[in-house]
């Protein structure tokens, strides 16, 4: 059986954040699809939000890691896209509850706001949490129906 492959992007706030758990994951055994910025040069983050939400709507990858600033920006862009339902979180808590909860697919990150420890802990409980199901089933339903 292949590794999940976990597609990860970030804006230029998010550069030295995203190498960090991208090594973490590499050592982890996943496949990585990164797709950018590789430059502290200014971006625009909702670029590299919807070309990580075409991979995930592409098959290529089943979840996904963002990194701006705060993760609010880059968050709001991803989460235009109904297939997505990308939590920002700041500690282990949200981590574990957007899993639990929303059955979040994308962790957005504010690498300006929580230090690489806190990341870490962070990235290690969203990809360690299974979606709770039960009573959030038909609210999550409701997130990609529009009507």
């Amino acid at each position: 059986m292949s590794a999940e492959t976990i597609v990860i992007a970030c804006d230029h706030g998010g550069i030295d954040m995203k190498a960090l758990l991208k090594a973490d994951l590499e050592s982890a055994g996943y496949e990585i699809l990164d797709l950018g910025t590789d430059s502290e040069d200014s971006v625009d983050y909702p670029d590299f939000a919807y070309a990580l939400t075409s991979a995930i709507n592409g098959g290529k990858a089943s979840r996904g890691i963002l990194i701006c600033g705060t993760g609010i920006g880059i968050s709001i862009a991803a989460n235009r896209n109904p297939n997505i339902r990308a939590a920002v979180v700041h500690d282990a808590l949200s981590a574990r509850l957007c899993r639990e909860h929303n059955d979040a697919n994308v962790l957005c990150l504010g690498a300006r706001l929580i230090g690489p420890e806190v990341a870490r802990d962070c990235l290690d409980i969203f990809l360690k949490t299974a979606f709770g199901g039960g009573r959030h089933i038909q609210r999550v339903e409701k997130l990609s129906n529009l009507n």
